[in-house]
């Protein structure tokens, strides 16, 4: 059986995004997010969030490794155990009468048969467990991939801290690059 998901990005009610059938679950989809943000995309959100939600015909069947090009093989290792596999998409649906499935937006007020929300913020990503709250902690774009986090949909609740069931393992990884900011002018000292 899977557990469902959504990525989505925030709108004004809620969020919109697209269906993601495989691994809904915060211990496999916000590691391989974060690294994915991290390293992959530079931490450029709009690409990411355009790949992730835009470019897709109908919806994911699963997110894969490929979303971890550019991460360091230490990392891509202890994220996956060194298994690969790709992203892919459910194009091969179609309706009851044989005509093709059309793209289905899921949105706040059509997520009830899903059992996770992700939903990409600038500051970070949503976690809302869908069967518990419509609302959850916000997990920082800058929190280590390897952190191990929990899934019961009870423990992601708004208003609570976000839910880790250990500290990252230790293993040394290189640091995600930063975005370059202005250089500023030393001040002088007195």
């Amino acid at each position: 059986m899977s557990t469902s998901s959504c990525i989505a990005r925030p709108t004004q009610t809620g969020y919109t995004g697209i269906y993601v059938h495989l691994d809904g679950y915060p211990s496999s989809r916000l590691p391989l997010l974060l690294a994915a943000y991290q390293y992959t995309f530079a931490r450029d959100l709009d690409a990411m969030s355009a790949r992730l939600i835009d470019q897709v015909s109908i919806a994911w069947d699963e997110l894969g490794t490929d979303l971890l090009d550019g991460a360091p093989k230490p990392l891509v290792r202890q994220l996956t155990g060194g298994d690969v596999w790709p992203s892919r998409e459910m194009d091969d649906l179609e309706n009851l009468d044989g005509s093709p499935a059309e793209r289905e937006v899921i949105t706040e007020t059509s997520s009830g048969f899903i059992d996770w929300a992700y939903i990409l913020h600038r500051q970070g990503i949503e976690v809302i467990g869908l069967h518990e709250a419509a609302r959850g902690p916000l997990v920082d774009w800058n929190t280590d991939p390897r952190t191990r986090f929990r899934d019961s949909q009870r423990l992601w609740l708004p208003g609570h801290s976000v839910p880790a069931a250990q500290p990252p393992r230790t293993t040394r990884v290189p640091a995600a690059p930063m975005p370059a900011s202005p250089a500023t002018k030393p001040t002088a000292r007195r």
